[in-house]
């Protein structure tokens, strides 16, 4: 997300708490900035998670996607 829409989402966040509100297109911009905004930083998360090891107990170490693709993957043989 670069900064020139998040200054955007910002403007609109205010224009709607004025009195003069937004107007429909406004809305609708508005929304699918912060759809785009939700999306990008959802996407940031699941990297930077991806990027996590974790040392078990044992001393080994597991990546949190492995440990997450593990369990998914047990609970979709169970299923």
């Amino acid at each position: 997300m670069n900064e020139e829409l998040i200054r955007r989402i910002n403007e609109l966040a205010r224009k709607a708490k004025s009195p003069a509100g937004l107007t429909k297109e406004e809305a609708e911009e508005r929304e699918a900035l912060r759809k785009d905004y939700i999306r990008a930083f959802r996407e940031n998360l699941r990297s930077q998670l991806e990027r996590i090891d974790i040392q078990n107990e044992d001393g080994t170490v597991t990546s949190v996607k492995e440990r997450h693709d593990q369990k998914y993957n047990k609970s979709e043989l169970e299923a």
